[in-house]
């Protein structure tokens, strides 16, 4: 079986056969999270690094039907295994970011391309949606499922300037499986510890104050699908983009649903 996800170990022996841009992609993300001067802000992500407790995957032009069932199947595999990784463990995606994105797109595209390809990965979706995650994304304990867990995404892209801690040289969503916070969270001395850490490290390393949505999962005015994408600025968008189709038309399902308002569409 072709292998789809993969770990530091096996990226870093076989690098050079790697395609240029997963070889850049990779490398960017390596000296960007273990910098020698220790600040990146996201401390479990760095030390998740370290211990090789990350798992990777490269996918094709996001815009692309085929880059999203390639995401479905990657998000699968690493669900199934996740909890053999590690307690730091995250599944980090780099998609092929061709030029004419990186001439054009703003954060804003991004934006709709991001909940875009979520939209087409939960079509994809062949599990229900797990009974304990409630399915509106305006209840504070919504969180985004597929294959039956429940995962927190971060997304960054190459439009992020100020905010520097969503910024990369392609798109890339670090997808987190929601059991990683059993311990990181405000119930915990550790989780209040990391918090503090992390907020300290945030207004160091980014050009723009911490974006008003950073919240805890659970707290009734916190909202997982406002965290995933943050604005380049204090932007909070008044209405969630997920659009999951009801069990009920579930035959209707792994329907594509074409990207709109894409701006300067056509391949390298």
């Amino acid at each position: 079986m072709e292998v789809i996800v993969f770990d530091r170990k096996w990226i870093e022996e076989h690098l050079e056969t790697l395609p240029l841009w997963q070889q850049s992609a990779y490398t960017d993300f390596a000296a960007t999270i273990a910098d020698e001067g220790n600040t990146f802000p996201c401390v479990p992500a760095r030390m998740g690094f370290l211990s090789n407790h990350l798992r990777y995957s490269f996918i094709g032009d996001p815009r692309e039907e085929q880059s999203i069932q390639m995401l479905a199947e990657c998000l699968k595999e690493y669900g199934n295994t996740a909890r053999s990784f590690g307690k730091y463990t995250t599944l980090t995606v780099f998609f092929h970011t061709p030029h004419d994105m990186l001439d054009s797109y703003k954060v804003a595209d991004y934006q709709q391309l991001f909940w875009s390809i979520l939209n087409n990965l939960t079509n994809m979706d062949e599990l229900d949606w797990p009974e304990a995650i409630p399915t509106n994304p305006d209840h504070h304990e919504w969180e985004f499922c597929f294959n039956g867990e429940p995962y927190f995404i971060s997304c960054a892209t190459p439009a992020h300037q100020l905010r520097k801690s969503r910024h990369f040289s392609t798109l890339l969503m670090a997808i987190q499986p929601r059991w990683i916070f059993d311990d990181i969270n405000d119930a915990t001395a550790f989780g209040r510890k990391i918090k503090k850490l992390i907020r300290q490290r945030i207004a160091e390393y980014d050009e723009i104050p911490g974006h008003p949505d950073l919240k805890w999962y659970g707290q009734e005015d916190s909202y997982e699908w406002k965290q995933y994408f943050l604005s380049d600025d204090n932007h909070s968008p008044s209405e969630c983009p997920f659009l999951r189709m009801s069990q009920e038309n579930r035959t209707l399902r792994n329907v594509f649903l074409p990207f709109h308002n894409d701006p300067g569409r056509h391949t390298d």
